[in-house]
């Protein structure tokens, strides 16, 4: 699947942005792209990019995160480097945004100069199963705060609706309308269905554009 050089996940506390960011880091590794992935998340201290450190390591790619992050410490503060991130744009750069309109306040220092190379997508990563989002009425609300706090529209969708490590190929292909009305809704392109790998290929044959995840969170596959 092609990406543009930024590529931005973010949606509600565990919509699943995480593993998302770091799956699609590791696939354009492999696709000889140059990639770094920066975690931005300053609110959630259990589920961070962090966690794949070692995965993201062993791939090659390069991991901005705070240096508070998976500490006993949890304040708001950022790496410089991020800004190189945007800056260089000899290389692609995948951002795990912090969940819901708080986490997604830090994106606003970097805003002004990802809108004005304009060479990034804002995916927004829904759910059906978490209990914020069980519909498009309330996801869409959720997206808008976002969208407020960040400073960047969103581009497109990403339905991973789960139900963590027992969902079923049923689970998720009963959720297409829910994403296609969130489409509707937005007039925003749903760009990906994820899902774990053992249920890939049984969705794919119901859903178009079927990503399977094939890195999972330790702690939490729906994190």
């Amino acid at each position: 699947m092609d990406f543009k050089r930024l590529v931005l996940f973010a949606g509600h506390y565990g919509s699943g942005k995480t593993n998302i960011a770091v799956n699609v880091a590791i696939d354009l590794k492999k696709e000889g792209k140059n990639v770094v992935i920066a975690d931005l998340d300053i609110v959630n201290p259990y589920y961070r990019t962090k966690d794949s450190e070692q995965e993201l390591e062993a791939a090659g790619i390069p991991l901005i995160s705070s240096e508070y992050a998976n500490s006993n410490v949890d304040v708001p503060a950022l790496p410089q480097a991020l800004y190189s991130l945007v800056d260089q744009k000899d290389r692609y750069g995948i951002m795990d945004i912090g969940g819901d309109d708080r986490g997604a306040l830090a994106l606003g220092r970097y805003a002004p100069a990802i809108l004005e190379e304009n060479n990034y997508e804002m995916l927004l990563v829904i759910n059906k199963y978490r209990p914020l989002t069980p519909d498009a009425a309330s996801t869409l609300e959720v997206m808008r705060e976002i969208e407020i706090a960040g400073g960047i529209p969103f581009t497109g969708i990403v339905n991973n609706s789960n139900l963590g490590r027992e969902t079923t190929a049923e689970d998720v292909i009963k959720t297409h309308a829910y994403a296609m009305e969130m489409a509707e809704d937005t007039g925003l392109p749903l760009r990906m269905t994820t899902v774990k790998e053992d249920i890939a290929e049984e969705v794919a044959k119901v859903i178009p554009n079927v990503v399977p995840l094939r890195l999972q969170n330790k702690r939490l596959w729906n994190d």
